[in-house]
């Protein structure tokens, strides 16, 4: 029995749409990496970009466990000495960009490679309900009936 690989041929993408309102965070960002990866495929071949493309709306009503929204701090450097900065997860998603949050949180559910870098641009992360991505006849993925642990009340 020969090992399947797939060609750019055996590719086939489709379009799904997550509603993010009421799901945990690391939940949401798991299943949307493995979409992107396209580990849900029974082709899936590791080397090549088999995922679909993900639009995920509501990223503003992502939910956390714990005391994550205050305890759970990113930092990132300006380049200049002293030029550390940081904010809260809560500051985050009441600022200007929370979908910055879901970004961040799928991207390092990914390896740190050219591949995944590539996959990234097949997500699509919008703040609140509307997306102009109506053109491509997304499908609605529902997380929150996946596992009861998806959703935080």
């Amino acid at each position: 029995m020969k090992t399947f690989s797939a060609t750019p041929a055996d590719i086939d993408k489709k379009w799904i749409l997550i509603d993010a309102e009421g799901v945990v965070l690391g939940r949401l960002a798991s299943i949307v990496a493995m979409r992107l990866r396209g580990k849900h495929k029974p082709s899936f071949t590791p080397h090549m970009d088999m995922g679909d493309n993900v639009i995920v709306i509501n990223a503003d009503k992502v939910q956390l466990t714990g005391n994550k929204r205050s305890d759970k701090i990113h930092y990132w450097h300006t380049g200049h000495p002293g030029g550390i900065k940081n904010r809260s997860a809560g500051q985050i998603l009441e600022g200007a960009h929370p979908e910055r949050l879901v970004t961040l949180a799928v991207k390092r559910m990914l390896p740190g490679n050219r591949l995944s870098r590539k996959q990234m641009t097949n997500l699509r992360v919008f703040a609140g309900a509307e997306h102009g991505m109506e053109a491509q006849k997304p499908e609605v993925l529902d997380v929150k009936s996946m596992n009861k642990k998806n959703t935080r009340v």
